[in-house]
């Protein structure tokens, strides 16, 4: 038995990556704008390195959502020279791939990673980045819209045309609701202070806006949500935390859990166990239902109750 029990702790210490607290790490992060799906993000991850125990000195780097700042923080991080790299969002991994070559770099949040150039393929990275994609289940999105709206033929939607993500996401939105007969409205801006205006020009042309995980437009979503409130005209939203801000829905996936699951991959690099090219990209598997009640009572929109039976949070 004792032999038995000897072999089993032998393969736990084999399995599984071991650092030693003692030993002291740096990763640098950069973050192309501030708002609290992205921030969530940054905390998971790390939290989850903090729970393991692991000595990590972060510098952090906030782009406010300026691309120039995105480029210039790049350059100030190969000069720092840390142990990994966390890229937060599409721009700001582009920025550090382009610029780095010989440091791990660990993106998360970014939609699709072979389309922005990072990647050479999803299982097989071939460089020195891999990490997590967050690419919007939209057809199941379009689907929840479509149980709050049966009949609904028009869909608004505000993006960043300079956002790589963004075009990827709207391309898909708009063959998703081809197939439903629901046409798509547009509105795109260059920074988040165009928000409002995009949102008022969508008034009248159509039934419901969709805010797609756009970085410029989710930093500026209080405005969209204010112009969606005076107007009666239900806003719903591609992250989770949008809905605490008052979106009236979003199934997606749960920005904190990517940053645990991105901080158990930063765990097998800096363990020495895994190289970043040859680690595929990883994904969440499972999607988050939030419903905001008061925001649906104040643009006049009923909550199915199949809708509200199923969700994974009510927001209060």
């Amino acid at each position: 038995m004792k032999k038995i029990l000897l072999f089993m702790v032998l393969i736990f210490m084999v399995a599984v990556p071991v650092i030693h607290s003692a030993q002291s790490y740096t990763v640098s992060i950069t973050q192309i704008v501030e708002h609290p799906a992205l921030d969530s993000m940054r905390k998971g991850f790390q939290e989850r390195l903090k729970q393991a125990d692991i000595n990590v000195q972060y510098n952090v780097h906030i782009a406010q959502g300026n691309q120039a700042t995105n480029t210039q923080i790049a350059s100030q991080i190969k000069g720092e020279n840390p142990d990994l790299i966390l890229a937060i969002t599409t721009p700001s991994s582009q920025a550090v791939a382009q610029k780095i070559k010989d440091i791990p770099i660990l993106f998360t949040g970014v939609t699709d990673p072979v389309a922005a150039g990072l990647v050479k393929s999803l299982m097989n990275p071939s460089k020195n980045i891999t990490g997590m994609t967050d690419m919007s289940p939209i057809r199941r999105q379009v689907e929840l819209i479509r149980e709050f709206m049966p009949e609904i033929k028009s869909l608004g939607t505000i993006y960043n045309a300079g956002e790589s993500n963004s075009v990827v996401l709207i391309k898909i939105l708009k063959e998703v609701c081809a197939e439903f007969g629901i046409k798509i409205e547009e509105a795109s801006i260059a920074n988040s202070s165009g928000v409002y205006q995009a949102a008022k020009s969508l008034v009248g042309k159509c039934e419901a806006i969709y805010i797609p995980v756009d970085n410029t437009v989710v930093s500026g979503l209080e405005a969209a949500i204010k112009v969606c409130r005076q107007n009666k005209l239900p806003i719903f939203s591609a992250d989770t935390d949008s809905v605490k801000r008052g979106t009236i829905a979003a199934l997606a996936v749960d920005y904190y859990r990517m940053g645990l699951q991105s901080a158990d991959m930063a765990v097998r690099i800096l363990s020495g166990n895994a190289k970043p090219a040859s680690m595929p990209v990883e994904s969440l598997q499972n999607l988050q239902l939030f419903i905001n009640p008061s925001a649906a009572k104040k643009m006049g929109i009923a909550i199915p109750k199949q809708v509200m039976s199923r969700a994974d949070e009510i927001v209060k």
